[in-house]
C-alpha cells in the first residue's frame, strides 16, 4: 500500500500498522501533500492519501473511488484568512477583488461561507479570481469567477495591488503591511467554533476504493494507529482540533458541504450519511467502528 500522509508522526503509525497486518505499506513523500490529491482522486497513484474536506466532498459528488477514512490531520480557525492591505475591512468585500488559489480550496469555502452567513455578503457581488483548477477533473469554477492569466501567483497580485483581497492560509507571504479584513479574527473564529461544536477542518485522510476491498484489514488498522496518535496528543479547548471518527466530522462535513453546495464548488448536495455508508459498504464495517 502506497501512503500520503503530510505529518511525521501519523505516516509512521499507519505505515507501521499497515505492516504489521502482513501489507507491505510504502510512505511516498510528495510535499506539499496536496500535490498528490489530483493524482489519488483521478488515477489511484496512492491507496491511502491526506486529502482536502471539499477535495472528497467533490470526489463523491462527481463519483470517483474515493472512501473517506474519518481521520483529522488539519484542522484550524479560518476568519483569519482573509486579508487585505489596506483600510478595507470584510463590510468592503462587494464590489472589490479577491484573490484565492482555487475555486474549490478548503480555506476559500470556509471563509466565503463565513461571508455569506455572518456577514450577509453577496459572493456575486465581488470580483473573484482563481490561480488553479480543481484537484477532481470534471470540476469547474462558477461562470462569474475569473481564471488569472498563465504565470500569475496570487501572492503577487496582492502584494502588488492587483487585487483588494486575499484569502490564504499556509499560502500567506511575510509582509508587515498585511493584515485581517475581520475585526478581531481569532476570536471570531474561536467563538464561531464555539457555536458550532466544531472546528473548521481543512485535511482528513481517504482511502481509494481498490485499497479498502483489497485490504480492509490494513486500512482499519492505520485508523486504529492514527486514532491513537491524534487522541494521545489530544489539545485541550472546547472543541477538538483534530477530530477522528465518523460522528465527530458530521458537523464540519455537513456545513462545508452546505457551503460549497451554496457557492458551486460541488454540482449536487453530498449528504454526510452518503460518504459514512460508501466507506463501511467497501470496508464491510459498520460505522460504529469507525466512530459512529
Amino acid at each position: 500500500m502506497k501512503l500520503v500522509l503530510g505529518r511525521d508522526d501519523l505516516a509512521a503509525a499507519a505505515t507501521s500498522a499497515v505492516c504489521e497486518t502482513g501489507t507491505e505499506a510504502e510512505r511516498l513523500d510528495i510535499s506539499p501533500v496536496h500535490k498528490a490529491s489530483h493524482g489519488f482522486v483521478n488515477a489511484s497513484d496512492a491507496d491511502v492519501c491526506e486529502l482536502a474536506i471539499v477535495t472528497v466532498l467533490q470526489a463523491v459528488a462527481h463519483d470517483r473511488p474515493v472512501l473517506l477514512l474519518p481521520v483529522t490531520t488539519l484542522g484550524r480557525h479560518q476568519h483569519q484568512t482573509l486579508v487585505t492591505l489596506g483600510t478595507l475591512s470584510v463590510a468592503d468585500v462587494e464590489g472589490h477583488s479577491i484573490g484565492v488559489r482555487s475555486w474549490s480550496q478548503t480555506t476559500g469555502v470556509w471563509m466565503r461561507g463565513f461571508l455569506t452567513e455572518q456577514y450577509g455578503v453577496d459572493l456575486r457581488k465581488a470580483d473573484w479570481t482563481t490561480y488553479e483548477g480543481s484537484h477532481v477533473d470534471g470540476a469547474e469554477d462558477p461562470d462569474w469567477v475569473r481564471r488569472a492569466p498563465a504565470g500569475a501567483t496570487l501572492q503577487a497580485d496582492f502584494l502588488e495591488g492587483r487585487i483588494d483581497f486575499g484569502i490564504m492560509g499556509n499560502g500567506l507571504p511575510s509582509d508587515d503591511r498585511i493584515r485581517t479584513a475581520v475585526e478581531n479574527a481569532r476570536e471570531r473564529a474561536e467563538q464561531w467554533s464555539k457555536d458550532q461544536g466544531f472546528i473548521p477542518v481543512n485535511h482528513v485522510v481517504a482511502v481509494s476504493a481498490q485499497a479498502a476491498a483489497e485490504h480492509p484489514a490494513a486500512v482499519l488498522a492505520a485508523y486504529d494507529a492514527m486514532r491513537s496518535v491524534l487522541t494521545a496528543d489530544a489539545e485541550p479547548g472546547p472543541v477538538p482540533l483534530h477530530p477522528v471518527g465518523f460522528e465527530a466530522l458530521r458537523g464540519a462535513f455537513t456545513k462545508a458541504a452546505a457551503y460549497a453546495l451554496e457557492q458551486g464548488v460541488i454540482p449536487r448536495p453530498v449528504d454526510y450519511d452518503e460518504i459514512v455508508e460508501r466507506s463501511c459498504a467497501a470496508l464491510a464495517v459498520t460505522p460504529a467502528r469507525l466512530g459512529g
